[in-house]
């Protein structure tokens, strides 16, 4: 998937993340940086409820591979771990 292609979704992938509590959504990794081939998976990183259990974050993922159509590696923005959030955070996109 392209970002172009991630943006243009954006309206329902927003849409999505409310249903399920989560929000501020943004891409990072290939896509972010636009090296993604056929086989990448889509790294979302994105703010979930404190109380969003395993099992509602996969429900979440799950629904989000639906919507885009390809696999997806969802990050909630609170477990990144320090030696990576700089670089994580520092290629996000925003969507």
């Amino acid at each position: 998937m392209r970002l172009a292609e991630l943006q243009q979704l954006a309206p329902q992938l927003h849409e999505l993340l409310a249903r399920h509590g989560a929000s501020n959504p943004a891409v990072f990794g290939s896509v972010a940086r636009d090296q993604a081939v056929p086989s990448s998976d889509v790294d979302l990183l994105v703010d979930l409820p404190a109380g969003a259990s395993l099992f509602d974050r996969a429900e979440l993922k799950s629904a989000l591979e639906d919507l885009l159509l390809t696999r997806v590696d969802l990050i909630r923005r609170r477990n990144l771990k320090p030696d990576l959030k700089a670089t994580v955070e520092g290629e996000a996109i925003p969507l």
